[in-house]
């Protein structure tokens, strides 16, 4: 991200605390719409997932749209590095779902393809949007600008804030799951710190997914019973 002059520093006040407000908006969203439809309604994981799905990327073009986020400017930024990281630490996860989960028994065919392209795809891609790109383009986002900005040390005191809120929203996120209130908690929040470092690296909202997808689509193919991937388990 390119820094704002030092005649901005005035004005970015009100813009770092909406970035910061939408941050706290995230965390309500996080938690409610899992703890809503999972824990107290308890519907069927594949339509839990369509309403999770859109109220992320709903919510996400809010932000983008009421903070003056150029999204097609945040697609092309180091797209390549984010490409190639986010497929690296995707095989780095499906390799951690295969050493760690059981072989399960799953769908053949149309139904496995379906499964795959709905819950490892759409359900990962938009996983990783929530729990790692929203908040770390928001950190940054709020720091733009600002005087700390122009530091290498405050640029890497940023990351590691954003690191922090990446790691809270998947925290806040896994515990609206009923599973997830247990010791099981620690896995994901682990996991976070590697299916972040794409975006982290690049600022690019593409990374984190590509990553994300990698685990969800392993669980599904490897372990489609899983009871740690994929939430909610009944």
């Amino acid at each position: 991200m390119t820094d704002m002059g030092a005649t901005s520093a005035k004005i970015w006040t009100g813009p770092a605390r909406q970035h910061l407000t939408w941050l706290c908006a995230g965390f309500v969203v996080g938690f409610a719409v899992p703890f809503l439809f999972t824990d107290v309604v308890q519907l069927p994981r594949d339509l839990y997932y369509g309403i999770y799905i859109g109220a992320v990327l709903v919510f996400f073009g809010l932000w983008a749209r009421a903070t003056g986020q150029r999204l097609d400017l945040m697609v092309r930024r180091h797209w390549r590095w984010a490409v190639v990281l986010g497929v690296v630490v995707a095989a780095a996860l499906g390799v951690v779902v295969l050493r760690t989960e059981p072989a399960t028994a799953g769908p053949t065919g149309l139904t496995l393809s379906a499964e795959v392209l709905w819950r490892g795809v759409a359900y990962g891609a938009v996983d990783g949007l929530l729990l790692s790109a929203f908040p770390i383009l928001a950190m940054f986002a709020a720091s733009e600008g600002s005087k700390l900005r122009r530091r290498r040390f405050g640029t890497v005191a940023v990351g590691a804030a954003a690191m922090v809120a990446s790691l809270l929203m998947t925290t806040v996120y896994h515990l609206g799951y009923r599973d997830f209130r247990s010791a099981l908690l620690a896995r994901p929040v682990a996991a976070d710190l590697v299916w972040s470092v794409p975006t982290l690296v690049t600022l690019n909202p593409i990374g984190a997914p590509i990553a994300h997808v990698g685990l969800h689509v392993t669980a599904v193919l490897h372990s489609y019973e899983t009871d740690v991937f994929l939430p909610p388990h009944r």
